[in-house]
């Protein structure tokens, strides 16, 4: 038997992952962490606890067995650790790079008590990466059944979503707006995070268990939901369309030219190529860009900024480092290839030259308050303190809104926000259409995103009447209900009786 491991008997240091050097990558768009050796795997694998009631799988929103597949990596059967990983993730390379682990995985992690917590990102990121490079695939058996189900958006809450349905038999096709899918994994994270090629290799996989992928198309406008579930013949419906509806700061100057909102700088540079000489669709940035916001999106755009050529990116964002929403290690790392901050520091007009050009802005200096709803200090104006900051170019990274399409040409109720309002099974307002991630919670993260999706799966199978597999065992009939073979005629499934 193994030895029972104690916080003593762990390797006492945290293992840490090759990065490029920060001049050097703040050149290029190749990935700035690289992924863990099998040694450097191993190793971390071995200070895991495997606590016998663990609050990381808790801490997780889509519930991974964590201790089983960090035990499966320290035996050094990866494709075991694929296995359990993917049992609840489809998507580990992309959750291994993108999700905040310290607020979720590993801030509950007891290692942490004393010692930096277990990189349980880093490790699923190791198998994910593992599993791409080796072309596994876990592809189930699947009884296709008569259902239908439309799926609205091809990011994280609508992959998930699709996976599962497709798993539970259903003939799934998902819809997207942008000419190839990923969704805000697309769109909104640059390269040197997330790779093109990783989404790529994830999509992949859906595509392996049956989904298919219309892209190039806008519902809500080339058709609606109601027609989806009418005259389409869609026997359900998933909307998980995120908050991408950029958010500006209604402030003098907002409208002059070079003024533009993180989304429109991130797709433009991603999924339009404006880094790449060789496509048309050029991105001119000035010498001096400022940034607005401080959020995982605000350092996306400024150390793209700083790739693109800009010679000097700056943060301004109205609280201070300890406030920032940003990932730590993405506020590290934009600090190392050369962003500029600025904290406590507030825009309250961006100013213009002859041509409406952007020439600067009028800034006004900050100080903490009292906890806001949020539970952050809120800032305070600072009196007589406003003074002007040079800027050719003003990004502003500030959040999102609901993207308004959907609830405009569909029949859902809708919160005064404009998000879709959605019950405790992520049922909307409309029989059969079910919604999740950013478009019912407001922007949040891609693992958050992917428990919706998860969430709405289970919610659209007891609705279509599927026996949920992942459930071992089920309700029993209620009251006088009739059954055949004991399966509730509600269920609305079959039961094949082999004889002889």
């Amino acid at each position: 038997m193994a030895k029972k491991r104690t916080i003593r008997t762990i390797p006492q240091e945290r293992t840490r992952p090759h990065e490029q050097d920060p001049v050097e990558r703040a050149k290029n768009f190749s990935e700035v962490t690289c992924v863990f050796s099998i040694e450097d795997a191993v190793r971390e694998s071995e200070r895991c606890l495997f606590c016998p009631d663990p609050k990381c799988v808790e801490g997780c929103p889509v519930g991974i067995d964590i201790p089983g597949f960090i035990r499966k990596i320290g035996e050094k059967d990866f494709r075991g650790a694929y296995d359990v990983i993917t049992d609840a993730n489809l998507l580990a390379s992309v959750c291994g790079r993108v999700c905040p682990q310290e607020t979720q995985c590993e801030g509950p992690c007891p290692v942490g008590e004393n010692l930096e917590p277990v990189a349980i990102g880093r490790l699923e990121r190791f198998v994910g990466d593992m599993a791409i490079q080796e072309r596994w695939t876990n592809i189930p058996y699947v009884e296709p059944n008569r259902y239908r189900v439309g799926i609205i958006g091809s990011g994280p809450a609508g992959m998930a979503c699709a996976a599962d349905m497709a798993k539970a038999g259903c003939e799934v096709t998902v819809f997207e707006a942008f000419h190839v899918p990923g969704g805000v994994l697309r769109y909104g994270i640059p390269d040197f995070r997330l790779p093109n090629e990783v989404i790529d290799a994830e999509i992949d996989n859906l595509r392996a268990l049956g989904v298919r992928f219309e892209c190039n198309t806008l519902v809500g406008r080339l058709f609606t939901i109601e027609q989806m579930i009418g005259e389409m013949g869609f026997d359900a419906v998933f909307v998980g369309t995120g908050a991408g509806y950029p958010r500006f700061m209604g402030i003098p100057g907002d409208s002059l030219n070079n003024v533009l909102s993180a989304n429109e700088l991130l797709t433009r540079c991603n999924m339009m190529r404006a880094r790449d000489s060789s496509h048309d669709t050029p991105l001119p940035l000035g010498r001096r860009v400022a940034v607005i916001g401080a959020g995982n999106t605000a350092m996306d755009a400024m150390r793209v900024c700083m790739r693109l050529g800009s010679e000097h990116v700056y943060c301004i964002y109205r609280r201070t480092k300890a406030e920032s929403p940003a990932r730590v290690e993405e506020v590290h790392h934009a600090e190392e290839e050369g962003i500029e901050f600025h904290w406590l520091t507030n825009p309250i007009e961006i100013l213009g030259d002859a041509e409406g050009n952007v020439r600067g802005m009028r800034c006004i200096r900050m100080e903490l308050g009292e906890p806001d709803e949020s539970g952050r200090r809120g800032p305070v104006p600072v009196a007589g303190s406003e003074f002007e900051f040079e800027a050719d170019t003003v990004v502003i990274a500030i959040g999102t809104h609901a993207n308004p399409i959907i609830g405009q040409t569909a029949k859902l109720k809708l919160s005064s926000r404009g998000y879709i309002e959605v019950d405790e099974n992520l049922a909307t307002s409309m029989a059969g259409v079910f919604a999740g991630g950013d478009i019912v919670t407001g922007a949040a993260t891609v693992i958050e995103a992917m428990g919706a999706g998860r969430k709405a799966a289970r919610g659209m199978k007891a609705w279509l009447g599927i026996r949920d597999t992942d459930t071992v065992y089920q309700p029993e009939p209620v009251g006088g209900e009739a059954t055949i073979l004991g399966i509730g005629i509600a269920e609305k499934n079959f039961v094949r009786v082999h004889l002889g």
